[in-house]
């Protein structure tokens, strides 16, 4: 427990008893607010009275797991840690992209509300928030991070005592209670492209799902995938030995789990089952089973719906501290547990040098997809994953037009609505949305969905830079909470109009094509878009006199649709200069350099004129952040390769 012990010029002295006498601290009065709470309320406890907590983590796999009844899988250790603990059947990753998810774990907030949504960004935490590691470690805890962080987040001074691979629960003081995080990068997406490693798993024997082609490439891939998964496996059994090692079995609690769905593609980057479907397995010890959930048993299993952005309030429960009111998970294990959620969201944004903008919502049988750009295809090009052979080859055969329906999806653009029946639909290949006998469920999770866009105020319906702009100074969050600066209401429904592709929409389109807010007209521009040449048709005056619009945006979207499905002319000529004005990185910022170049690969053919202006379009330019660097060099060399 905390007390305070002065206050003046809008500051108060913190006294953390548990780490008396080292730790004085100074904090501003309105930080303090959120760190005394938690503090406050924490129970009288000792170290011995705490668990440590040990988080065993892997990257891109799904629950493709002995213990979840693969029996192609090879997982010995993790399997007798369920037999032990309990599989969690219903875990979601909210993302299904290493760096938005695990800004969802150390935050405990949606990156769609905290402006993180998109790869490698890199936004502030909101105002009076704080990272879970801090408050754990304003309560005693000795906090590591061993591997990874890879955040969209800004991190804040002193978040962890050591986050290095040098981080271990063995350099805390005597008797001081752990929280530790072991990270495992063996079954990465990159492995899966190896050759040259010994083949564990046989891929004559492995399962295709219904949206791969079953080839040789295929097949060798899901096999890598699944060594990967054994050598996940075999990092965990050294930690529990390690744990076993040092006599804290019974002391600590331990959770398994990956950051998404497998590295596959259609699995990775896509927020279906497939993308954010991720193993949880949680073992509480006998000591601690007051923390326990009511339905724990050993070796048993919980069709609880958990995701990950419950994850930072149920580390602070098993701790005794309250979760503080910013965080929007529910916490599902520990003294401040809350009732069961009826729903789990996901979320796709920008991936690597790719825009998209998809939402998800499942109650744990069916999965609902909101497709808000539903002009881009599923595959887009992001070169990363056109590395992995599956990939290349499934392109190869859809160009070749050797795919059956459910494989060559993949390839085309995307309907407004999706609707998946878990039980009879694993693959998520059968579109639910249409059929009148499903419209009942339909309806039930769009409304779901659209409630919890509502209540976090998803900021990413604005463009990527608009939503750094309009939050300069503060944070996307905060910004996000303004009317002033985001009318998020207009915004919003203006984004579900462009995108239902309902063709009586237009003039309502037209219409907010002249409206104040530049993310208004923006979606205005992008529904017209999507209506393709009805739309350019409809709107073609509007949309020539948007090619002059304040935002780079508008223009942008304005000359994609003129572009694709205008008529060749001047106005056709005009949308070509302002797309190739809007690709030079000399002269504008990375956003609307992506955006640019995103929408002359959409021209296709339509883009040949730009073809010497391609080749001398600048690499380089100013950025956010250093792990932006190769999204504008990666579109230039696809395009350039089409363009040659």
């Amino acid at each position: 427990m905390g007390c305070l012990t002065g206050l003046a010029d809008g500051e108060i002295t913190v006294i953390d008893l548990f780490t008396l006498p080292s730790t004085l601290r100074r904090l501003h009065l309105g930080f303090a607010a959120f760190v005394l709470a938690p503090l406050l309320l924490a129970p009288h406890a000792t170290a011995a009275d705490r668990p440590n907590i040990l988080w065993l983590t892997s990257e891109d796999h799904g629950p493709h797991l002995g213990c979840y009844g693969d029996s192609y899988a090879s997982t010995p250790n993790v399997d007798r840690l369920a037999a032990r603990g309990m599989i969690y059947t219903h875990a979601w990753s909210n993302a299904p992209v290493c760096a938005p998810a695990r800004s969802t774990l150390i935050s405990g907030m949606y990156p769609t509300s905290l402006g993180a949504e998109h790869m490698r960004s890199m936004v502030p935490m909101p105002k009076g928030t704080a990272m879970y590691p801090q408050l754990l470690r304003q309560a005693g805890y000795y906090c590591t991070n061993n591997n990874k962080e890879d955040y969209n987040l800004a991190k804040p001074a002193e978040v962890w005592d050591d986050s290095s691979g040098k981080a271990h629960w063995r350099n805390r003081k005597p008797g001081q209670p752990f929280f530790a995080i072991f990270n495992s990068t063996r079954s990465h997406e990159s492995q899966i492209r190896g050759r040259k490693q010994r083949q564990l798993h046989d891929p004559a024997k492995v399962r295709i799902p219904a949206y791969h082609p079953d080839t040789p490439e295929t097949r060798q891939d899901w096999a890598r995938y699944h060594d990967g998964v054994s050598a996940v496996d075999a990092d965990a059994g050294e930690r529990l030995a390690e744990l076993a090692a040092d006599r804290l079995e019974d002391e600590t609690i331990i959770f398994y789990f990956a950051d998404h769905g497998s590295g596959m593609p259609r699995s990775k980057r896509w927020p279906s089952d497939s993308g954010l479907h991720v193993p949880l397995i949680v073992h509480i010890p006998e000591k601690f089973k007051h923390l326990r959930p009511p339905d724990y048993q050993a070796g048993g299993r919980s069709d609880r719906l958990v995701s990950f952005v419950d994850f930072a309030p149920t580390l602070l429960s098993l701790a005794g501290i309250q979760p503080p009111p910013s965080m929007q998970g529910h916490a599902f294990l520990g003294q401040f547990q809350e009732p069961p959620q009826q729903y789990a969201f996901g979320f796709r944004g920008r991936m690597d040098e790719r825009y998209d903008l998809v939402r998800s919502a499942t109650d744990g049988r069916f999965v609902y997809i909101r497709n808000y750009m539903p002009h881009r295809i599923y595959g887009q090009h992001v070169d990363t994953m056109f590395q992995t052979p599956t990939t290349r080859v499934w392109k190869e055969l859809h160009d070749a037009g050797k795919l059956t329906p459910e494989q060559d999806v993949f390839w085309q653009t995307k309907p407004p609505e999706e609707l998946y029946d878990l039980q009879a639909d694993r693959d998520e290949v059968h579109n639910l949305a249409t059929l009148p006998e499903h419209q009942a469920t339909l309806t039930r999770l769009r409304q779901a969905l659209r409630s919890h866009l509502v209540g976090i105020r998803d900021v990413g319906f604005l463009p990527e830079g608009e939503l750094h702009t309009r939050s300069r100074g503060s944070s996307p969050y905060d910004m996000g909470h303004d009317d002033r600066l985001y009318p998020f209401a207009h915004v919003f429904e203006t984004a579900n109009l462009a995108s239902n592709l309902q063709p009586d929409a237009i003039p309502k389109l037209k219409a907010a094509l002249r409206d104040a807010d530049s993310a208004v007209r923006y979606w205005a521009a992008l529904g017209l878009l999507m209506r393709e040449k009805d739309g350019v048709q409809a709107a073609n005056v509007e949309l020539a006199n948007a090619l002059g619009d304040p935002s780079p945006y508008v223009r942008i979207a304005a000359a994609e649709a003129i572009g694709r499905y205008g008529e060749p002319g001047e106005e056709d000529s005009r949308a070509l200069k302002t797309l190739i004005a809007c690709a030079d990185w000399s002269r504008n910022d990375l956003f609307i350099v992506m955006a640019a170049l995103n929408a002359i690969d959409e021209l296709g053919d339509r883009a040949a004129p730009l073809r010497q202006s391609l080749h001398t379009l600048p690499t380089e330019g100013p950025m956010p952040d250093a792990r932006h660097k190769n999204y504008v060099p990666r579109l230039l060399e696809h395009l350039k390769k089409k363009f040659p």
